[in-house]
């Protein structure tokens, strides 16, 4: 074990002891590596070595399984979605399709949160506040990239807006940075108004490269209103269980 992790085994012997002092995340994520534990038995190792969990881990593409498509498809009552580190948008159920954005009708690279908002006129004109949400926006993918440190796709995209958008590069080298564990944000849904939303973000267990995001109307009016929006997009069954957005308002 001390070979394959590349540490001396007098070391890792005084470590099975508790001597020697507390070990070094390097020489953890060593052993990880080695024993090749799973992202629930690193956590554990971390906990135990050092007294806090592990930085996460960046785990390039692969969508999301269908235990948690599952979990969007019972939320009928707001519109949900789940995005990566990036803020690609990988998953979502059928209210955000209808009352937010039709991301199945989007090709892949333009589901990018930071994207769609900066370089897609259409959504700037949705936003009933461009410049608090920008700003808000910003500020709250400037934390996520601290977490992000091994994500090159979040690095990227930075650096793609800061060329592309005016606007970006300047709320960017503000430096300022918020927490996107709740807000809130108001949109336009022509023909019917206005519509707010409470936003609530959850992390995904045993994914921490992913987010789920739910957007719960914030008044009766938004109700009625992403209501309307809804049933008059979709048609059938879909539109019976979009409604349904009413009765738990």
């Amino acid at each position: 074990m001390a070979q394959c992790a590349g540490i001396s085994a007098t070391w890792y012997t005084w470590l099975e002891q508790g001597r020697g002092g507390a070990p070094s995340s390097e020489v953890l994520e060593r052993m990880v590596r080695a024993l090749m534990l799973t992202e629930a038995e690193r956590e554990h190792l971390f906990l135990l070595g050092l007294g806090r969990p592990p930085a996460p881990r960046h785990a390039p593409g692969g969508g999301v399984t269908p235990r948690l498509q599952r979990i969007l498809d019972a939320i009928p009552h707001a519109p949900a979605t789940v995005q990566t580190r990036s803020w690609d948008i990988v998953a979502w159920n059928r209210a955000a399709q209808v009352v937010l954005t039709d991301c199945a009708a989007l090709p892949p690279a333009r589901r990018n949160v930071l994207r769609r908002l900066f370089l897609d006129p259409e959504v700037r004109a949705a936003q009933s506040d461009f410049d608090g949400v920008a700003r808000f926006v910003v500020a709250a993918f400037r934390a996520d990239l601290a977490r992000a440190a091994d994500c090159p796709e979040a690095h990227a995209l930075v650096e793609e807006l800061r060329r592309g958008n005016p606007e970006f590069e300047t709320l960017w080298s503000r430096g300022e940075v918020d927490d996107d564990g709740a807000g809130s944000k108001r949109l336009r849904l022509p023909p019917h108004g206005e519509i707010a939303f409470e936003i609530s973000a959850f992390s995904v267990d045993g994914r921490p490269d992913l987010r789920l995001m739910v957007y719960i109307p914030a008044t009766a009016t938004a109700t009625a209103t992403a209501t309307a929006t809804a049933t008059a997009t979709a048609t059938g069954a879909d539109a019976a269980r979009i409604a349904g957005i009413v009765a738990d308002a």
